[in-house]
């Protein structure tokens, strides 16, 4: 097992996951589910479906940082030892573009929830919403150059900072009673919506893959910690903890506002929620709560950007120039091009009017793959490897986690799938530069050459049918 004695304990690693994990998605759970045509039986299905899996999930990063201590670069270095450099170098690039999305996503949900007391920020997208998102954007950038390990110990105080609203709306629906079984209950299949039980299960898979994106925080910077085994046990603690709470959550607001209630909400919907039970200083107090979680959910996933590429740069996956650091030992290349891609997205975004609700959705798509992969590579070795063990809950949990990862891409729908491709072909130039300086062969695998033909074909033809109008973002 790798140890690092000066690296970070227990507490601050499962602190990190949590604050990574936990950000603007708990305040906007149920409104979220609402609008995507989930009543609350398709809700609680589906957190079945994604508790089980991220669970199952969890246990493949915990196994892989045990029985691959080497591997510290977390979902990059599974999917390279698994299945080839173009793989391996995929699953890097799609970790670093979900956390840059999340980023761009809580912006516009910060300055949302600041539009809900000052008019002049409207619906976050505004120009001055995105020249003032452009501030914060380059203020953490500077604040990480910093140091990461000093990033980290800052975030435990935020962590702290996210969870008191939410524990307030918690405390406030049981202690006034305000939880009616029969709004609960009033429609729980959802009959007359027009759809179906499974399509309405099928639409819960974004919120909650959202919601636990940042899971994995502490497998990523795994390199970090005093041991692997403590960054897999921060994962487990960390997953565990937070599950409960986004059930807890989802069950009381829909016992507080039916599903076509909770689907009018605006942003953030627990604002709402906790104003119909306590009055107005429940919407204030969610909102003050989201604007700190989503500052402190920027500051994290800055962290999670800049070791996302750092990491993998080490090893050769990005081009030599991302591996600089200055004095304090923090990625300068890494900072910049997370800041400079930021930056050209908020513009995008601005032009675009993008939604809070499109952009998770998006950064959604953009984790799959990797998570996938990590789970399939879990799997690969517990039919390969005999000396680490393979008991019936590794094969258990290794087969699940894998099927989950195959439901994810299948609830997510083709759309999202094209679109990722979109987002995933570009980062292929890198990837050739990168191999260029290893002076290796481009595509050294029969895998490697597959992988590019598929995300090649899939961005084409993604191209097409946005142009033809069949697919939309």
């Amino acid at each position: 097992m790798k140890k690092n004695e000066e690296g970070l304990g227990l507490g601050k690693i499962t602190l990190f996951a949590i604050g990574a994990t936990l950000a603007s998605g708990a305040f906007s759970l149920s409104g979220d589910f609402a609008a995507s045509g989930a009543y609350p039986l398709a809700v609680l299905i589906g957190w079945g479906i994604s508790g089980l899996g991220m669970l199952t999930l969890t246990l493949c990063f915990f196994r892989l940082s045990v029985i691959k201590p080497e591997l510290t670069s977390g979902l990059y270095s599974y999917a390279k030892a698994g299945f080839g450099h173009y793989i391996g170098f995929n699953s890097a690039w799609g970790f670093w573009l979900s956390a840059l999305l999340g980023n761009l996503s809580f912006i516009t949900l910060f300055f949302a929830s600041l539009g809900n007391f000052f008019s002049i920020f409207g619906n976050g997208t505004n120009l001055i919403s995105v020249i003032l998102g452009s501030v914060m954007v380059w203020a953490f950038g500077i604040l990480v150059l910093r140091g990461v390990n000093e990033a980290i110990a800052i975030n435990t105080v935020v962590v702290i900072a996210k969870v008191i609203p939410i524990a307030v709306m918690i405390i406030a629906i049981i202690y006034a009673g305000a939880f009616d079984p029969d709004t609960f209950t009033a429609n729980l299949t959802g009959e007359g919506s027009g759809l179906s039980l499974m399509e309405q299960v099928r639409s819960t898979v974004y919120t909650t893959v959202w919601v636990f994106i940042g899971i994995e925080g502490a497998v990523v910077i795994s390199g970090r910690a005093k041991s692997t085994s403590v960054a897999g046990k921060a994962t487990i603690l960390a997953f565990i903890s937070l599950f409960v709470l986004y059930v807890i959550i989802s069950v009381l607001s829909m016992g507080v506002m039916t599903t076509e209630e909770l689907a009018a909400l605006g942003n953030p919907p627990m604002a709402f929620v906790l104003q119909s039970v306590v009055g107005p200083w429940g919407s204030i107090l969610v909102n003050v709560g989201v604007i700190i979680s989503v500052g402190g959910a920027l500051f994290t996933y800055t962290i999670l950007c800049v070791d996302s590429i750092y990491a993998p740069a080490m090893q050769h996956c990005f081009p030599a120039s991302f591996t600089k650091q200055n004095k304090n030992g923090a990625p300068v290349s890494g900072v910049l091009i997370t800041t400079l891609v930021t930056q050209f997205f908020l513009i995008i975004i601005y032009f675009n009017d993008a939604t809070y609700q499109v952009i998770y959705s998006i950064s959604t798509s953009a984790i799959m793959v990797p998570y996938t992969l990590s789970a399939f590579y879990c799997l690969k070795l517990t039919f390969s490897e005999k000396k680490h063990g393979r008991g019936l809950l590794v094969w258990i949990y290794s087969l699940l986690g894998s099927a989950y990862g195959i439901w994810m891409l299948y609830a997510g729908g083709i759309n999202h799938l094209l679109i990722s491709a979109l987002l995933y072909a570009p980062g292929t130039i890198l990837y050739v530069k990168a191999r260029r300086e290893q002076g290796g062969s481009i595509f050294p695998s029969a895998a490697d050459k597959t992988a590019f033909a598929v995300v090649a074909l899939m961005a084409a033809a993604s191209v097409y049918l946005l142009i033809t109008g069949y697919i939309s973002i």
